[in-house]
């Protein structure tokens, strides 16, 4: 249908429920909002869908959530009974309609009879991940948008070992999704009903318990946490989001004393009303930290986004002001720390391993090669890294020791299957105290690391194209990248392309190679003094995003080089 047939369809359904109908008529005449209301529908994709709130059929609400349940509870049907009875595990975040979306999605997997496990309140993706696995449901159900603006949410599945759906059953439920054509017409219980009989069972404290039992083996030296955790000043913030509770638990049960939670955004907020951005990697994210900071003299702030998946860190320097870490730097010397304490201690492993995304830095893989650590390179997105731990489990031939990527999402121990940014609160206030014992702070630990390495340096550039006809734009940016392949950036040739697309390497010289991935839009250039540029577009936002990595023997040339790089990735697009 068109988007026209498609809002009369809305329109006219008798039992719209009551805030549908009435942003239905506000919209009334405003043909632009409407159409990109619903010329299509909302993407689900290997990661769920993620959408501005709001009526139609491209965006987040009642009816879309209980289409993608449809999905899964038809693709859950094709399955024996005894792994259907699993059931699935639920939670929510704290923006505005996550609960509502929460019990929708349990009502419709009740009406086909398949249990769910739904949070009493709201929780972290880490711990609907812990809890898939600690409840041997087979699958699990976060509604979240992360770190995405208050006029956002989303809907992401889990897979049976915690982690994001593989491609390989996402398309199945896909496909299931996009045969639930009537949205109006699909069965849900009573959620009263369901909770009497026992098809709908509500949880909380006790998988709480379980998993703060399992974050406490994340600390590594725990004398060291003992002599230095009662005088490590730190400040936190959940963003106004999930991580309060057990952030706060998780460092107590540490011994972590001395933190102060911004009063501010302690408690949760759909409106996020002190940031413009619920994101630990947006530096704005930080300013009532840093106010806090600098009255109390804190060695640290810490702030994690809404779902506690991702974290930032800001660490005081000499004047008093704080300086920020991006996520590759967090990464690495978490990452150098948990070696060294690992070695100091006799527990490194000879086939220890650490795995990140192939947009992250490679500063942490030369850190783990000085250890005679490896280094596994996957696809953007947590599974990922989640196969590989399944992998190393099944195997053996590797044993996991830490992952990440460069967007502020890291996993210490893999009792969890994505990012967990309550664990990484605990490692890196360990990694504080290690400095503090020395006299030192986390950013003099950084510089250590580059005198010894060299300097590395990053950059993620993000272009948004919203509406209809943003896809088609990114579509066409990455066509030109293809077509037009740049043969050098800022002066330096590009020796090799990767085309995850194709799966193949590409030299200068012509010379093809086969690459072990799984396929994706995206490409990267090595270029000849080692530098690497990514191409990719977003798989949750309307976005593309343009990576640079690159390293030189001092600060300056290293930040004159990548802005170097990003200025030619500016002309080559706007050209």
């Amino acid at each position: 249908m068109s988007w026209k047939e498609t809002y009369n369809t809305w329109k006219n359904y008798p039992d719209l429920n009551p805030e549908s109908k009435k942003e239905l008529a506000s919209l009334a005449g405003n043909d632009t909002m409407l159409e990109d209301a619903f010329y299509a529908p909302l993407e689900f994709g290997t990661a769920g869908m993620r959408g501005v709130l709001g009526v139609g059929i491209n965006r987040m609400n009642t009816y879309t959530v209980r289409q993608a349940t449809a999905g899964l509870a038809a693709f859950m049907a094709t399955l024996d009974e005894k792994t259907r009875q699993r059931g699935v595990a639920i939670s929510y975040d704290s923006r505005h309609h996550s609960q509502d979306f929460a019990f929708e999605a349990a009502k419709v997997l009740g009406a086909k009879n398949i249990p769910t496990f739904v949070f009493e309140s709201l929780r972290p993706t880490p711990e609907l991940s812990f809890a898939v696995r600690h409840l041997h449901t087979y699958a699990g159900i976060m509604i979240t948008a992360s770190h995405n603006p208050k006029q956002y949410n989303g809907y992401k599945i889990y897979g049976e070992d915690g982690a994001q759906m593989p491609p390989e059953e996402s398309d199945l439920i896909t496909k299931y999704i996009r045969e639930v054509d009537d949205l109006f017409t699909i069965e849900v219980a009573s959620q009263e009903s369901l909770i009497e009989d026992g098809t709908l069972k509500v949880i909380g404290s006790e998988v709480d318990k379980a998993y703060l039992a399992e974050v406490k083996k994340v600390t590594i030296n725990n004398q060291l946490v003992a002599e230095e955790g009662k005088t490590l000043k730190l400040i936190f913030t959940p963003l106004h989001g999930t991580g309060a509770m057990l952030g706060e638990k998780a460092l107590l049960q540490a011994g972590f004393e001395n933190f102060t939670m911004v009063p501010e955004q302690a408690k949760p907020d759909p409106d996020f009303s002190t940031v413009k951005k619920p994101n630990p990697e947006d530096a704005a994210a930080f300013n009532l930290a840093i106010e806090l900071g600098k009255k109390q003299g804190a060695d640290l702030l810490i702030a994690v986004d809404p779902d506690a998946d991702r974290l930032g860190a800001a660490v005081r320097q000499p004047d008093g002001e704080y300086q920020l870490l991006t996520g590759n730097q967090i990464a690495t010397i978490m990452l150098n720390y948990i070696l060294t304490a690992r070695q100091q201690a006799g527990t490194l492993p000879a086939n220890a391993t650490a795995v990140k995304s192939i947009v992250s830095s490679e500063f942490a893989t030369k850190v783990a090669a000085s250890y005679n650590v490896g280094m596994i390179n996957v696809l953007t997105g947590f599974k990922f890294i989640a196969e590989q731990i399944k992998h190393f489990e099944e195997t053996n031939e590797h044993t996991f020791m830490m992952g990440f990527e460069e967007s502020y999402g890291y996993l210490i121990r893999p009792f969890v299957r994505d990012k967990d940014a309550i664990q990484s609160l605990v490692m890196l206030a360990e990694v504080a105290a290690y400095y503090k014992k020395q006299g030192k702070n986390l950013f003099d630990g950084l510089q250590e690391l580059f005198a010894k390495y060299g300097y590395y340096a990053e950059k993620t550039i993000a272009l948004t194209f919203d509406g209809v006809e943003g896809a088609q734009e990114i579509k066409d940016l990455m066509t030109k990248f293809r077509e037009e392949s740049p043969e050098s950036f800022a002066d330096y040739k590009v020796v090799a392309l990767e085309d995850f697309a194709k799966a193949e390497k590409r030299l200068a010289d012509g010379t093809v190679t086969k690459m072990a991935f799984p396929t994706a839009n995206v490409l990267k250039y090595i270029l000849e003094d080692g530098t690497w540029i990514a191409v990719r577009p977003s798989g949750t936002e309307p976005k593309i995003k343009f990576y640079i990595g690159t390293q030189a023997k001092d600060e300056a040339d290293v930040q004159a080089k990548r802005d170097a790089f990003e200025a030619a990735i500016n002309n080559f697009v706007r050209g």
